[in-house]
């Protein structure tokens, strides 16, 4: 069965004024989508079909371009979307607040390594909190449109939370300013999300 792109629970509008709306109508409608429809052209026939996108990026070979930035491209997205989602937020708490406090020491420390990561990728790339199978949590990045769960890429973690820091991803609204846009989105970050990814990877 072929991917699909997914439809945002919000409006293009609803994250505003962090990301404006045009940019998240062209970054979901045009290179979202443009990424969903190249991966399925990638494994069509092949063995991937019918695979969950997980376990395409974790079994990758990593010389195949065409999955390797195409299905790199689709999951983060995906994630993406997922972890702005502007309805009930909630706040960083329980298990996984445990599990930042215990590697950064504070909320506030987390972020700072967040940004930092995102902001000192050079070119275009993601940042990413990973969760490991022992519940412990780290900050990687990794370049263009690769991933933790790729072989050999990042902290090698599952992503619970992930910043596109691609131009496509702020240019209109922030130009050069990376760093503004990464805080802005850490504005934008719904813990609810992130901490049910965090306990899905712990049970």
């Amino acid at each position: 069965m072929a991917f699909e792109l997914p439809k945002l629970p919000y409006a293009y509008d609803a994250v505003e004024p962090h990301i404006d709306a045009r940019t998240m109508e062209i970054h979901h409608g045009k290179h979202h989508n443009g990424y969903t429809n190249k991966l399925n052209a990638a494994i069509e026939g092949t063995d991937m079909a019918g695979q969950s996108i997980e376990d395409i990026l974790t079994n990758l070979d990593m010389s195949n371009g065409a999955v390797r930035n195409n299905g790199g491209g689709y999951y983060n997205h995906c994630l993406y979307w997922e972890v702005i989602n502007p309805e009930n937020k909630g706040v960083l708490s329980g298990a996984l607040k445990d599990a930042i406090e215990k590697a950064y020491g504070s909320k506030d420390a987390f972020e700072e390594a967040f940004a930092k990561a995102a902001a000192t990728r050079f070119g275009s790339g993601w940042a990413w909190l990973c969760a490991h199978a022992d519940g412990t949590v780290e900050v990687c990045s990794s370049a263009n449109q690769d991933n933790p769960l790729m072989p050999g890429i990042g902290c090698g973690g599952t992503p619970i939370l992930g910043i596109d820091v691609w131009e496509h991803a702020y240019y209109l609204n922030y130009q050069n300013r990376r760093g503004d846009y990464v805080k802005g989105f850490l504005q934008l970050v719904n813990w609810n999300v992130v901490e049910k990814k965090y306990e899905a990877l712990q049970g």
